[in-house]
């Protein structure tokens, strides 16, 4: 490998993808009521994380530390090693601009360390798949430039469609309003939402979590391109058995075979709340 690439938990890729495309990871950090750190995917499980949010309590995310983001990208700057890092999305989080003030010091010191930080606008396995993409790459020894050129397509045609399982978690965000929540909720509301630009934006309401789970399928199908041949990304708040479901529904519809298939990570999963679901896939032929 010619070029490192380099991501964030955000991007909620299981450890043995992380380990087969050689991908390093920056953790977020994650912090409960009592104000103890964690680290994303470190010291803190998602399934830990859901247990105690069904139980009521609440926690607060936060971008990296400046220590992690230092010690990881000095280890490069050190070896001359070209790095990539794809960051979570900057209108979701302060990680890239954090990142790239970081990389500014060390350059200082190490004028010729050669580092990219993308802002991906992506989240949880739609960043993943921009990283496995670029990691697939670069093991198969490209240039820098050419793993760029496909990060930017990646980042730029992989849609995100996704719905919670309960609105009161948005509503903390400050997604919807209290009243949309508290009626949402008792009207079995399902919100069906994307990314656009790095945001998440309302695309609909479904009544109902068979409704919603077509309809997302409806939307993948409209949206996706040539899917038979494209890895899929399913990300969920700790419910495998529907996060399954919609595998086996995608299998059957669109012939997808390739899967990643995995729970959305402590800091992304604070904010969605458990029963999330996620769908991620390519809208663009250059897979």
């Amino acid at each position: 490998m010619n070029v490192k690439i380099i991501t964030d938990s955000a991007a909620d890729l299981p450890k043995e993808v992380l380990e087969q495309y050689q991908i390093d990871v920056i953790p977020l950090r994650v912090y409960s009521e009592d104000e103890k750190e964690y680290l994303d995917g470190e010291t803190l499980n998602s399934s830990t994380l859901f247990s105690e949010m069904r139980n009521g309590k609440v926690f607060k995310t936060s971008l990296p530390s400046y220590d992690r983001i230092h010690s990881t990208f000095i280890k490069y700057a050190k070896e001359n090693v070209p790095c990539i890092y794809l960051a979570f999305s900057s209108e979701l989080s302060g990680t890239y601009q954090s990142t790239v003030m970081v990389k500014n010091e060390i350059v200082e010191e190490f004028p010729e360390f050669d580092l990219d930080i993308v802002d991906t606008k992506c989240a949880s396995i739609g960043q993943g798949l921009a990283a496995v993409k670029a990691a697939i790459l670069a093991n198969e020894g490209k240039t820098k430039e050419e793993i760029m050129t496909q990060i930017h397509h990646s980042i730029n045609h992989i849609e995100h469609i996704f719905t919670v399982d309960d609105l009161q978690y948005l509503v903390r965000g400050g997604r919807v309003s209290k009243v949309a929540g508290f009626v949402g909720n008792l009207l079995n509301i399902k919100p069906i939402l994307h990314v656009e630009d790095g945001k998440l934006i309302p695309l609909e309401k479904i009544r109902g979590s068979k409704k919603v789970l077509k309809r997302m399928l409806e939307i993948m199908e409209s949206r996706g391109v040539n899917l038979s041949n494209q890895l899929i990304g399913i990300s969920h708040g700790d419910d495998i058995e529907r996060a399954t479901e919609l595998k086996n529904a995608m299998s059957e519809m669109f012939g997808c075979k390739d899967f990643i298939i995995h729970s959305i990570g402590s800091a992304v999963g604070a904010h969605a709340g458990p029963g999330t679901l996620a769908i991620f896939f390519m809208n663009s032929d250059n897979n």
